[in-house]
């Protein structure tokens, strides 16, 4: 008895493991720059956002800090015309 219980624990603790992996590795999947790709003209200059940059905004937005760290994007993230579009699509700029 004590034996199968320790079976069954061990079970469990690996389906916790991998179904954890899984996760991480959907989250990464998620967190792409180029999604960001239809807000180019928002960022680099004064045209409003479109509806499909404001979506993607939403989307990415559990991503900015990241981008924010990564010194390839950070640039793009940390510039005034990024604030303004984030406020106009109703995203508030990330406090990383």
């Amino acid at each position: 008895m004590m034996r199968v219980s320790f079976v069954a624990l061990c079970v469990v603790a690996l389906e916790v493991v991998l179904f954890s992996s899984e996760t991480r590795t959907a989250e990464a999947e998620t967190c792409s720059p180029m999604k960001l790709l239809p807000c180019k003209s928002a960022l680099t200059s004064s045209s409003p956002p479109s509806t499909t940059c404001c979506s993607r905004l939403k989307e990415q937005q559990p991503c900015l800090c990241g981008y924010m760290k990564n010194p390839a994007l950070k640039h793009y993230v940390d510039n005034p015309n990024a604030k303004r579009f984030a406020s106009t699509c109703g995203v508030p700029y990330p406090k990383c």
